[in-house]
């Protein structure tokens, strides 16, 4: 149990430590890139919140190596239910959108997925303790 607390400390730690630096690249990248003429530079600007972003990837994959294995199972068929959740949804909307709904940002569909693992997860959670 003691095992499982540090890592989650540790995981929540550089979790939000990556996301302090996406939102600063992605702050400054849209500060500095606004003025800037088209181009290659500006591009590279536009993008460079990627780079926090795959130190969160690497964060989401330790803690999974960190995991014993019933908790691994666990947050993955969390996971597996926000990606039907997400599946389902994204299908339902593309079929609005051909009756003129406007179309959504891939940033929706991001969101949608880690809401809906997020939510997944507590109201899971929330179960097995009311039994």
């Amino acid at each position: 149990m003691m095992r499982e607390k540090q890592a989650r400390a540790l995981y929540f730690r550089e979790l939000f430590a990556a996301l302090a630096m996406y939102c600063l690249f992605v702050f400054g990248s849209n500060l500095f890139a606004g003025p800037m003429p088209a181009g290659s530079l500006r591009s590279l600007l536009i993008a460079s919140p990627i780079l926090p972003a795959l130190l969160l990837v690497w964060t989401i994959v330790r803690q999974f190596q960190r995991m014993d294995e019933y908790l691994r199972i666990w947050s993955l068929e969390n996971l597996g239910m926000a990606a039907a959740v997400t599946a389902a949804s994204a299908l339902s909307y593309g079929f609005m959108e051909s009756a003129g709904f406007p179309k959504l940002s891939m940033f929706v569909t991001w969101s949608l997925v880690m809401g809906s693992w997020g939510l997944i997860t507590c109201l899971r959670r929330w179960k097995e303790r009311s039994q």
